[in-house]
């Protein structure tokens, strides 16, 4: 979306090499392992967790205030803890990285019910990096953020990677005792293996991208794919929508599409996203308009009807609909609940609405 994310072309694919590139360098901390201990900061948020307790399963997600990603999966996050904080899941937001720890304690009221969870500053009194980050991303070769660990009731990491991929049946299992962390900490070790054959495939797959060599983005699609766990390799759907649309095949770019949504159900950026790649990029001849306005209903729904650039994509979406009063009624409720440079540019949507015109979108 325009206003308030990332360019779709950047967020999207972006969202898909990260599974690709997730881990950086090589690990000491890895699943199977015992988790570091908890020697953070400042509790903010929460009562404070100086240890894990067998019996309690744990989140550990490390965040910043100037991460946008992070941000987006903040709610997320607070619906796993709304989900199964009865059910002995601990979820805790780790600060780490911060630039200014003075600008967390205003953001989480900012956040309000939407970040119910503990969070913790990290302990830079000894470390500059932060005595948490050093213990659990550095050591886990986790070098970008969000990143979540999740500890199972033994205090074991049976679970490493970005938040929003976490699924609801691995927290389940974990709590139930049925987790099998030995084949997950195998399948991580292979993962890690595999990482500079699979950084290879992406840089191949981009080149055969920008040449417009669709069938070589193919074969090397195929190829990474034969690389990747097979919970991870679904997200390759996003790299071969992109080479169907370069092919000008609709038919098969927008059923990878769906199915890249429906797998992302939970996660309103990707579908707001995907949605506004669908409404304005100028290179597509064809545009699947009922699955744009399935895609922002679903942000929409996940947001409350709260968040003004997914309202907007909603509303752009109408009036292409020829649903116009319709859109107009959205745009105007967007407007009400955006500030600063998004109103005034929302504001000018609506005015183009008014007057029948559907504005030129900046991507």
């Amino acid at each position: 979306m325009k206003t308030g994310n990332f360019k779709w072309g950047v967020g999207i694919l972006g969202f898909a090499a990260s599974t690709l590139l997730a881990l950086a360098a090589e690990p000491s901390l890895k699943i199977g392992d015992p988790a570091p201990k908890i020697q953070n900061g400042k509790w903010l948020q929460g009562e404070p967790v100086k240890d894990f307790k067998k019996g309690k399963a744990y989140l550990v997600e490390f965040w910043a205030t100037w991460c946008g990603p992070c941000k987006v999966s903040i709610p997320h996050l607070n619906d796993i803890h709304k989900k199964y904080k009865d059910k002995e899941l601990v979820v805790i937001g780790q600060d780490c990285w911060e630039r200014n720890d003075a600008l967390v304690p205003p953001f989480i009221e900012k956040m309000g019910e939407k970040m119910t969870y503990r969070v913790a500053l990290d302990d830079t009194t000894e470390n500059e990096k932060g005595t948490m980050a050093e213990a659990w991303m550095a050591a886990a070769g986790r070098d970008g953020i969000p990143s979540a660990f999740l500890v199972n009731t033994e205090g074991v990491i049976a679970w490493i990677g970005h938040p929003m991929e976490l699924k609801d049946k691995v927290i389940e299992d974990v709590l139930d005792g049925k987790y099998d962390v030995k084949k997950a900490a195998a399948d991580y070790t292979q993962a890690k293996k595999n990482e500079t054959k699979l950084r290879s495939a992406w840089q191949e797959i981009n080149q055969a991208m920008a040449s417009k060599d669709w069938d070589a983005a193919t074969a090397k699609v195929a190829e990474a794919q034969k690389l990747m766990p097979e919970e991870a390799s679904s997200n390759l759907d996003m790299i071969r929508m992109e080479i169907a649309f370069g092919k000008k095949d609709y038919a098969t770019a927008y059923k990878l599409a769906s199915q890249a949504a429906d797998g992302q159900k939970d996660n309103a950026m990707f579908q707001n996203q995907l949605a506004w790649r669908i409404l304005t990029d100028p290179s597509l001849e064809q545009r699947d308009l009922k699955l744009a306005a399935k895609l922002a209903n679903r942000a929409n729904d996940a947001t409350d009807s709260k968040d003004p650039a997914i309202m907007d994509t909603l509303a752009r979406v109408l009036f292409m609909q020829d649903k116009k009063e319709a859109a107009i009624e959205l745009q105007a409720k967007a407007v009400e609940l955006a500030d600063g440079d998004m109103k005034a540019d929302l504001k000018n949507t609506l005015a183009s609405y008014k007057k029948g015109e559907l504005p030129k979108a900046s991507n």
